[in-house]
């Protein structure tokens, strides 16, 4: 519903009117026929219909869109009486500024404060009414310490309050606890199990380890053989090499001895030869 056409200073334009309620639009939304509404009269209308309601044109909710801004500028300048006229609020401004003076304003009815109280009382008078409120709350003059409303004056027993608060301190802690308890037990129960899944871990790692060194200590003791059987060869080796050294040296000197022993040879044959000639 729009805003009460009484309320306004002035003449209103037409075209400020929602075309459903026929008050000042509130909360606006026009079509694109360019009628104009408010948005809760629209919605309500577009339940029941699916027309604009002043020429029947097609119509629903996705093509709605907000007021031209001229409109929106004219619309926020009206002057308008604050609603808690009645109660001597002389209150004229804006329509762009009543929400934030109505919030405020010291004639608007407020609930009281007091738990209970089903009052609703003018903000100007709200402090008078929480000093006479029957369900305004007073520290207890025994010394108790409770908190307790005018109308249970006679009934307050402090002895008997104290026992109660006594009894609820001490379900609480109860309570209390036995949820810490829970909540520990929980957390070493948590705890618990995280360190058994690390230890099985650590023990198959530890497992891994073992039989990594196990391989490793098998691969060296291979290496080490294959080492020794390569020291013993490459031993042989060099004996079979000094072994062939003498060899070769010792042929070498039968060689040398073959040519001298040749070249005696040759020069006693031709005087051999002489000598058979005489």
């Amino acid at each position: 519903m729009g805003y009460d056409i009484e309320r306004f200073v002035g003449y209103v334009n037409e075209g400020l009117l929602c075309c459903i309620c026929r008050d000042v639009l509130e909360d606006p939304l026009q079509a694109p026929c360019e009628h104009a509404f408010c948005t809760s009269c629209i919605h309500g209308w577009l339940v029941h219909h699916s027309n604009c309601p002043e020429d029947r044109q097609p119509l629903d909710l996705s093509v709605l869109r907000p007021l031209y801004r001229y409109m929106k500028n004219d619309l926020n300048r009206l002057q308008i009486h604050c609603r808690n006229r009645e109660c001597g609020c002389e209150m004229v401004c804006s329509l762009e500024s009543i929400d934030r003076h109505e919030r405020e304003c010291e004639c608007s009815r407020v609930p009281c404060s007091n738990s209970g109280c089903p009052a609703r009382v003018e903000r100007r008078n709200l402090d008078s009414h929480l000093a006479v409120c029957e369900y305004r709350s007073r520290e207890c003059p025994k010394g108790c310490g409770y908190a307790i409303l005018s109308a249970d004056d006679a009934q307050h027993n402090c002895v008997a309050e104290l026992r109660t608060e006594l009894e609820l301190l001490r379900s609480e802690m109860i309570c209390r606890m036995e949820e810490a308890k829970h909540e520990m037990e929980s957390r070493l129960d948590s705890q618990r199990k995280h360190m058994v899944q690390k230890e099985s871990l650590l023990q198959n790692q530890i497992e891994e380890l073992k039989s990594q060194m196990s391989r490793m200590s098998s691969d060296i003791r291979t290496l080490l053989a294959t080492e020794r059987q390569h020291h013993q060869e490459l031993e042989q080796a060099q004996l079979e090499k000094l072994e062939l050294l003498e060899l070769v040296k010792t042929l070498q000197e039968d060689c040398r001895l073959t040519r001298d022993g040749s070249k005696k040879a040759t020069h006693v044959r031709p005087l051999t030869r002489l000598e058979s000639m005489k």
